[in-house]
């Protein structure tokens, strides 16, 4: 299991205020810091960019490229976007995420299938809403994996992330235990021919609520991730004791 430094995205205020004033350095002390605490992705997040600020993901890349030969998660849901940090990436990252949503459809997959670079496939309907149930969520992952391949998009370049919730949603327990199955069905190959990748966010279940929630709760979900499949998990490797837990659990699944 890959752990992928969801870090550096504009929610972060050293983020934001980086971005503001172009200012690489700051971007560049998180990138290595993410990197001493284990992770093996960085998650570029720029958030909602106007067409005139949508360089900015250009420059994050090109920024942290600058300290790290890590790998890329490029992470937008404008295709303009995720274009601008593949004119600017070394190598082939993976771009997140493509969903049932028309005009991603329409925009992020042929952009994918056209640098055949690594996918995810976001759960979520035309609505942009979670399946809250196992035989949803599969439902959404056979039909996104089609549409992936009639485009072009190879098959080993997939990745499924069924989506986690926030602990805030009424019935996010029982999601939880969804999503866990579906990491399971997917990474044990008894949906596709072969073993399927598979992410999660694991942030989204404590965002907002960490002062309710203890970081017990993630580790806890991320222990059962791993030991049912999960290939990369997307969270905040910074926050202080989350780099030995999360030691643990892989040395352990």
């Amino acid at each position: 299991m890959i752990l992928a430094a969801d870090n550096l995205q504009i929610l972060n205020p050293t983020v934001a205020a980086a971005l503001e004033r172009r200012e690489p350095k700051p971007l560049q002390d998180l990138a290595r810091r993410c990197q001493a605490a284990g992770a093996g992705l960085l998650d570029i997040n720029p958030g909602f960019l106007s067409p005139r600020h949508q360089d900015r993901m250009a420059f994050m890349v090109a920024a942290v490229q600058e300290v790290t030969d890590l790998p890329l998660i490029l992470d937008s849901p404008i295709a303009g976007v995720l274009a601008q940090g593949l004119s600017a990436c070394r190598g082939k990252p993976i771009l997140n995420a493509l969903t049932l949503e028309a005009q991603k459809i329409q925009e992020i997959l042929p952009l994918a299938a056209a640098r055949q670079t690594d996918l995810v496939l976001l759960l979520l309907d035309e609505r942009s809403f979670p399946a809250p149930s196992l035989e949803g969520k599969i439902a959404l992952a056979l039909e996104l994996r089609e549409l992936a391949l009639a485009a072009g998009v190879a098959e080993e370049r997939l990745i499924f992330d069924p989506v986690l919730p926030s602990l805030s949603w009424p019935d996010a327990w029982q999601q939880v235990k969804e999503c866990i199955k579906a990491v399971r069905l997917l990474a044990s190959g008894a949906i596709f021919p072969e073993p399927a990748r598979t992410m999660v966010g694991l942030s989204n279940l404590r965002s907002q609520l960490r002062r309710v929630y203890p970081l017990e709760m993630e580790l806890t979900c991320l222990g059962l991730l791993a030991g049912a499949g999960l290939s990369i998990v997307l969270a905040d490797v910074l926050q202080p004791g989350f780099r030995e837990g999360s030691k643990l659990i892989r040395e352990l699944s």
